[in-house]
C-alpha cells in the first residue's frame, strides 16, 4: 500500500466520532496512532485512501464498519495482578469478610476489561481466599467496548512467561498448557466470570449492587464532564460501603459524588441519608 497521509479534516472527524461514541478524547499528538490504526482497517477492507474510509464510514453501512473502527482506536494495556495493592486491599476488606460471614452474594465488576488479565486476577484473588467461591455466591461482570479484546478474554489463552512471572506460584495451578508456549485458563476462574460488551457512553444493562467495580485506566482518555458523569453512575451501582478501583494515574475530582477516597486510588461508597 502507497503511504497514506491523515488531513485535518479527516482527522477530526474521526477524532469527533471517537468522542461521541467512546469519550475518548484524541488531540493533535495521537494524529499519528490514528493514521496508523486506519492504515490497517484500510488493508482489511482493501481499500486504497483514508478518503474511501471516511466515504465508508459516512455511508449506510458505516455503522457496520464503526464497531471495528472503536476496536482499532482502542489501546488495550493489561497485565495480571496490575497495580498489585488494589488486589490486596479487595481481599482484605471485601473478600475474607464476605467468606468470614459464610459468603452470601458478592458481585466484582470489571467496568473495562480489556483481553481478560484483569478479571481472571479478581476470579484468582477470590479463590484464594474461598476456593469454593462460586457456591458461596460471588460472581464477575466483566465488560469492555472492543469486541476483538473481548473475544481475546473469552479464549482465556495467555503467554506462558506472562502468567509465570506474574500470577503466585500457588494459584498457577489455575491455568492449563495449552501449546508449547501458551497457557488457558482453567474452569474454576471460568466458571466466576460472564463476559459481555458494553460502551460506558451508554446505557448500561447492569444490575447492581455491586461490592467492587474496577475501573481502571479508561479515564484518562476522557475529558473532565465524561469522567465525572462516569464516576457518579458507577457509585449509584455501588452498595453502600462497597468500593471503586481507579488506575493510578487517575482521580475523583467532583466531591459531591458519594465517593471516600481512602488511598492508592481507591474509593469508597459512602452511605447517603437513610441508607445503611
Amino acid at each position: 500500500m502507497k503511504s497514506i497521509h491523515l488531513d485535518e479534516g479527516d482527522f477530526r472527524f474521526v477524532a469527533e466520532l471517537a468522542r461521541q461514541r467512546t469519550g475518548i478524547q484524541l488531540n493533535d499528538s495521537k494524529r499519528g496512532l490514528v493514521q496508523s490504526r486506519l492504515v490497517k482497517r484500510l488493508r482489511a477492507l482493501n481499500l486504497s485512501t483514508i478518503g474511501e474510509y471516511i466515504g465508508l464510514l459516512r455511508s449506510p453501512r458505516g455503522e457496520t464498519e464503526m464497531v471495528s473502527l472503536l476496536n482499532a482506536l482502542t489501546t488495550n494495556v493489561t497485565a495480571f495482578y496490575r497495580e498489585r495493592h488494589h488486589f490486596a486491599h479487595l481481599t482484605e476488606a471485601v473478600v475474607e469478610p464476605w467468606r468470614a460471614q459464610g459468603g452470601g452474594r458478592l458481585r466484582l465488576w470489571s467496568a473495562a476489561c480489556s483481553t481478560g488479565e484483569e478479571p481472571y486476577t479478581l476470579a484468582l484473588t477470590l479463590l484464594k481466599a474461598a476456593p469454593d467461591a462460586g457456591r458461596l455466591g460471588a460472581r464477575i461482570l466483566a465488560t469492555d467496548l472492543d469486541t476483538g479484546a473481548l473475544d481475546r478474554a473469552e479464549a482465556g489463552v495467555y503467554r506462558g512467561e506472562v502468567v509465570r512471572d506474574a500470577v503466585p506460584p500457588d494459584l498457577r495451578r489455575h491455568f492449563r498448557p495449552h501449546d508449547d508456549s501458551r497457557v488457558t485458563v482453567g474452569p474454576e476462574p471460568r466458571a466466576l466470570v460472564s463476559f459481555g460488551h458494553l460502551n460506558l457512553l451508554e446505557r448500561w444493562p447492569v444490575n447492581g449492587p455491586f461490592d467492587a467495580i474496577f475501573c481502571r485506566n479508561v479515564m484518562i482518555y476522557f475529558d473532565r464532564e465524561t469522567k465525572t458523569t462516569l464516576c457518579r453512575r458507577l457509585a449509584a451501582l455501588l452498595r453502600p460501603g462497597g468500593f471503586l478501583y481507579l488506575g493510578h494515574s487517575e482521580s475523583l475530582l467532583d466531591r459531591r459524588i458519594p465517593l471516600r477516597p481512602i488511598g492508592g486510588t481507591i474509593y469508597e461508597r459512602v452511605p447517603s441519608e437513610g441508607e445503611v
